[in-house]
């Protein structure tokens, strides 16, 4: 990606010699610019944080109640996912915090508060992940949805 990164700009320093247009030579770096690396890791991040969000508040609301009612003694396990899913929440803000910065701070310490906190929230939901499949798979398979 970088190679064809910097293919692109040298095209574009010939362009620039040879007379381009200035809002030509913004369009092509604008684009430039939104399709590297870095850009699409921050958007990735962004994206997959409201993901995350929005399943997870759908298990609050529509999943976790008809879970309570159909096993009273999946209760402990339903608290815990709640549990769950608030630290995911903090977690998640972590890291979109972290992305947003990428654009702003192109130095390491951006990067490695990026790294750090998808490190973090990775650790978490995948235990997460665990947990849930494990204790409430069972009551999850019973249910008529």
């Amino acid at each position: 990606m970088i190679r064809r990164d910097l293919e692109t700009v040298e095209r574009l320093a010939a362009e620039v010699v040879g007379g381009m247009p200035a809002d030509d030579l913004r369009a092509e770096l604008e684009e430039l610019k939104t399709a590297g690396p870095l850009w699409t890791l921050k958007m990735g991040c962004l994206r997959y944080c409201r993901f995350v969000h929005l399943h997870h508040r759908l298990e609050d609301t529509a999943l976790f109640p008809v879970m309570r009612g159909s096993n009273p003694d999946v209760g402990p396990v339903v608290d815990r996912l709640e549990a769950d899913h608030r630290r995911v929440h903090d977690l998640l803000n972590d890291v979109e915090e972290a992305a947003r910065t990428l654009g702003e701070e192109a130095d390491l310490e951006a990067r490695r508060r990026v790294v750090d906190a998808l490190a973090l929230l990775a650790k978490h939901l995948l235990e997460h992940l665990d947990f849930e499949e494990r204790e409430a798979g069972p009551t999850l398979r019973r249910l008529e949805l």
